[in-house]
């Protein structure tokens, strides 16, 4: 009989506005029990060294190399996802021997899968000290290895969530709208497929914050006013990465930011989120089938001009969209969800990662583990 874990998933995305904690009692296979989910947001201090950590990345070529700097910006995200997890046990009454792993993704500083190189900056083995819980870290290097792009990761997740959806013979596309969006699609014969679809909220986010800086737009509030400014939406919508059908995965400096004076605040945000909703779309053409139902989760799905422009555009194609929470999930939690089942999968040696999602040569595990 398979194992059932009590698993705890710690994410923190491109968006880099804070650290995500979910936790799931699964087999790593077909069983899965939602749990709690805390967020806890970074303070602008810490969102600066994180920015920081992004350009001492830069040059680097070897991923374990951590210039001092680095390194000491990798040590306090570490202590603060420490004091992230003993605030999740606190405030939901568990103890830590209740928690089987924790699934850690850290932060993502660069990732060139054309090199052959990802780094996340984040210490497996100080976090399992710190904790006293095992930690499973590291979970995208074997694919790279291997011949994949190291990203997007989650597919394996949303596939086990789309049981109701599969025995309703219809194809699904799950879409995270992260600061990159990714989509997972499971087409009506079962089979898993999933890229980078291309700009989120990190091109908004940019924008809105070098104009007002604030560091997002709540709700699409500040797009809602404007208009879209055809130019500069297909100076995006053109880039190579939507021409071909080979699909890869991105970093957030793949697109420019838009430069100051461009568009007013309104325009250049509404324009921005055009581009993300037409980004989804565009690179959903390059499915096997046309998606019956698109679930968007991730950040993106509060904001509501980005979610009115995606929903007509996938309507036109006769597709219904609805949000995770619609369909019965919790966008927010999903992804740190879906670390805490890739630890699972890892420490079973299950795959995480398959030729349809990352291009891998085959399917093929993943992750460190780190003991206390």
């Amino acid at each position: 009989m398979d194992v059932i874990r009590t698993a705890i998933g710690l994410m923190s995305g491109t968006s880099m506005d804070g650290i995500d904690v979910a936790l799931i009692k699964t087999d790593g296979r077909g069983f899965i029990e939602r749990g709690p989910f805390l967020g806890v947001p970074y303070e602008a201090d810490f969102r600066g060294r994180l920015k920081r950590a992004l350009e001492l990345a830069r040059p680097l070529t070897d991923r374990n190399g951590r210039p001092a700097e680095l390194r000491d910006i990798e040590l306090e995200l570490t202590q603060r996802h420490a004091i992230a997890v003993t605030a999740f046990l606190e405030r939901f009454g568990l103890a830590a021997d209740a928690v089987d792993v924790l699934g850690f993704h850290g932060q993502t500083v660069l990732h060139r899968p054309d090199d052959g190189l990802t780094i996340q900056i984040g210490d497996g083995e100080e976090l399992a000290r710190r904790t006293g819980i095992p930690v499973v870290y590291d979970m995208r290097a074997n694919d790279m290895v291997h011949g994949g792009q190291g990203a997007p990761l989650v597919p394996a997740y949303h596939a086990a969530l789309a049981g109701k959806f599969q025995q309703a013979g219809q194809a699904v596309c799950f879409v995270n709208i992260g600061g990159i969006s990714n989509l997972t699609f499971i087409g009506t014969d079962g089979r898993i497929s999933a890229f980078d679809s291309g700009p989120g909220n990190t091109l908004i986010d940019q924008w809105v914050e070098m104009q007002t800086g604030r560091t997002y737009d709540p709700g699409g509030e500040i797009a809602g006013r404007g208009k879209v400014v055809a130019a500069l939406a297909e100076r995006y919508l053109d880039n190579p990465f939507f021409r071909g059908n080979v699909r890869r995965s991105l970093d957030r400096g793949d697109f420019a930011p838009l430069r100051d004076g461009e568009a007013s605040l309104e325009d250049g945000a509404r324009t921005l989120a055009h581009v993300a909703a037409a980004s989804i779309i565009k690179s959903a053409s390059f499915l096997s089938e046309t998606p019956a139902t698109f679930i968007v989760c991730g950040g993106g799905r509060l904001n509501a001009t980005v979610m009115a422009e995606f929903s007509a555009m996938a309507e036109a194609l006769g597709s219904h969209v609805s949000t995770a929470e619609q369909a019965g999930f919790d966008g927010d939690a999903m992804e740190a969800e879906a670390w805490a089942y890739l630890a699972v999968r890892s420490l079973d040696g299950l795959p995480l990662t398959f030729p349809g999602t990352t291009g891998v040569t085959a399917p093929v595990s993943g992750g460190m583990l780190a003991r206390p």
